[in-house]
């Protein structure tokens, strides 16, 4: 039997694909930090973008966006203010989530922000 991180890799896969097939640009997977792991960088048009990849069976009670909760989105923004400042990029930036519930794959764009009012030190 497969384990739960094996079956994430194969999907973080699929979903960088699916990113490819919709004019993504695969810079870097699975960057870590000490706040988390962003799954997937990539540049789209302009953007610098952040990516969350969830999977979910159809079983499960929340849907694979609803798993990327406040706490996991903060996690997201400190490991992406981590990764802009060790590369030195300045550039426009957004948080995109592809959801993968089974075999449906649904890319969910600016899924999220950075609050203005909120200052990360990092």
């Amino acid at each position: 039997m497969t384990d739960a991180r094996e079956i994430g890799f194969d999907k973080e896969k699929e979903a960088a694909k699916f990113l490819i097939k919709n004019g993504y640009k695969i810079i870097e997977t699975n960057f870590n930090t000490k706040y988390g792991e962003i799954d997937i960088v990539a540049k789209h048009k302009d953007y610098l973008v952040f990516i969350e990849v969830k999977y979910r069976k159809s079983s499960d009670i929340l849907s694979p966006q609803e798993a990327v909760t406040f706490q996991k989105q903060q996690k997201i923004i400190k490991s992406a203010i981590v990764y802009l400042k060790q590369n030195r990029i300045k550039s426009d930036i957004k948080f995109d989530v592809v959801a993968i519930n089974d075999n449906e794959i649904t890319l969910i764009k600016s899924a999220f922000d950075i609050p203005e009012s909120k200052y990360y030190g990092i």
